[in-house]
C-alpha cells in the first residue's frame, strides 16, 4: 500500500424538482481536520440592496447534528446604541441550552438504543445506501486505478484549498469570521 488514502470528500448534487432547481447541495466530509462535526449549513444570497454598504457577511441556517446538537441562524444585526454599525449574531436554539438538567444521549447511545429496540428509524436506508455507492464507486474505482490522484492537505485544516475553491466557484462565500460558541 503507498500510504495514500481518500479521506476527504467534497461534491455538489441537486436535487431534480422545482422547488430546488439550481440550488446546488454541497456535501463535505473528511478525516484530520480542525473541526468534528456533523452539521447542515444553508446560505442566504446577498442581499440586493445592503444598506450597511456591503459590510455584511450573509446570513446563514445552521442545523447541528453533532457535537451538542443545536440549530441557530447565524445573521447579521445592527449593533446596539447609535452607530450604524452591524455585528454577527445568532437566534439559537441549543438543546443543551433549552433543555437544562436533562439527560441528553449523544448521536450513538440513541443508534445503539434503537438497534436495542429493533427500531429503524435513524438508520440508513437500503435505497439511500445503495444511491450512494452508485455515486461514489466510479470515483473510488479512479483513485484505486490511479486515474485521479488525491489533493493533499494539512493535518488540522480545513481540508484542501481546492475544496474551497470549489464551493466558492458555487457561490458558498466563506467568511470565517463567526465562531457560534456553546453556553457552559
Amino acid at each position: 500500500s503507498s500510504g495514500i488514502n481518500a479521506e476527504y470528500g467534497v461534491a455538489k448534487m441537486y436535487i431534480d424538482n422545482d422547488r430546488w432547481a439550481g440550488v446546488p447541495f454541497i456535501l463535505k466530509c473528511g478525516k484530520a481536520l480542525n473541526e468534528r462535526k456533523a452539521e447542515i449549513r444553508i446560505q442566504f444570497k446577498d442581499t440586493p440592496s445592503d444598506i450597511f454598504g456591503n459590510t455584511c457577511r450573509r446570513n446563514e441556517l445552521v442545523i447541528r447534528v453533532q457535537p451538542s446538537e443545536a440549530v441557530y441562524c447565524k445573521m447579521n444585526v445592527k449593533s446596539p446604541g447609535m452607530s450604524f454599525n452591524t455585528v454577527e449574531s445568532e437566534l439559537n436554539l441549543s438543546y443543551h441550552d433549552r433543555f437544562e438538567g436533562l439527560d441528553l444521549p449523544d448521536a450513538y447511545e440513541r443508534l445503539i438504543l434503537d438497534f436495542i429496540l429493533g427500531s429503524q428509524t435513524n438508520f440508513v436506508r437500503t435505497d439511500e445506501l445503495a444511491e450512494a455507492w452508485r455515486i461514489f464507486t466510479p470515483l473510488l474505482h479512479k483513485l484505486d486505478a490511479g486515474e485521479k490522484d488525491p489533493v493533499e492537505y494539512m493535518y488540522g485544516s480545513r481540508g484542501p484549498a481546492e475544496a474551497d475553491r470549489f464551493v466558492r466557484d458555487l457561490g458558498f462565500a466563506f467568511s470565517g469570521t463567526y465562531k457560534w460558541t456553546e453556553k457552559k
